[in-house]
């Protein structure tokens, strides 16, 4: 609903200025879920390397 609601406002707003001060608000907020998403990703993988590592060790041994 908040989203919807924005961008109704950003439809109906004639300011150019405004539209591309909420242009470059949203893409900062779009880099900054990639690089935390990164994060996640590279955490999460190396995670699941220590598991297949242990479950190799553990049917092997």
């Amino acid at each position: 609903m908040i989203i919807a609601n924005f961008l109704k406002q950003l439809g109906k707003d004639n300011s150019g200025a405004t539209a591309i001060e909420y242009g470059l608000i949203v893409s900062l907020i779009v880099i900054a879920i990639i690089g935390a998403l990164n994060s996640f990703a590279a955490e999460s993988i190396q995670m699941w390397g220590m598991v297949t590592n242990g479950y190799q060790e553990a049917t092997q041994g």
